[in-house]
């Protein structure tokens, strides 16, 4: 008789494949609900995680609905309701490219640059908790090995059209 799965302590639960991808998501989930309670609590109560992602598509640079919605994994016109709406928030102004008058840039206005500084710092103090609470030697092995596993492209955008699809 084989058995293929490694000998395990009796106090540790059985390990089910459909387990992973659900505590992978928790963990995410609880990081990102945890992030916008705290950009509520200093001043940008109406950033949903959606715009997060947005913003870092429209970049420092600016972007057409175009390219944001390219970068997004979403329609153009998906992307040109979440700039419209980030404008009206104060994150976003449109305005012509100078290079070709044609085209309509998205830019992020002062506002917009803050939200994403803020975000940067409240990723920085979650992860601070985290190594606190698991230890830094285990949070750095486990950033390590999900680094192994999601090897290239690991900092994608398109997870709003990757949920969407």
């Amino acid at each position: 008789m084989s058995n293929d799965q490694p000998p395990r302590p009796d106090d540790q639960p059985r390990a089910y494949g459909f387990e992973l991808p659900l505590l992978l998501f928790a963990g995410f989930r609880s990081i990102i609900d945890e992030l916008h309670a705290e950009l509520a609590r200093r001043g940008h109560p109406d950033v949903r995680p959606a715009h997060g992602f947005a913003l870092q598509a429209i970049g420092l640079g600016g972007a057409t609905a175009t390219e944001t919605g390219r970068r997004l994994g979403i329609s153009k016109q998906a992307a040109g309701k979440t700039i419209d709406r980030l404008t009206e928030l104060g994150y976003v102004q449109r305005s012509g490219d100078d290079a070709d008058r044609r085209r309509k840039l998205a830019r992020l206005t002062p506002r917009g640059v803050e939200v994403l500084a803020l975000s940067a710092m409240i990723f920085s103090d979650i992860r601070s908790r985290w190594a606190g609470t698991l230890g830094a030697a285990r949070l750095s092995d486990l950033e390590a090995g999900l680094r192994t596993m999601a090897p290239g492209e690991t900092f994608r955008l398109d997870v709003p059209g990757w949920f969407g699809a």
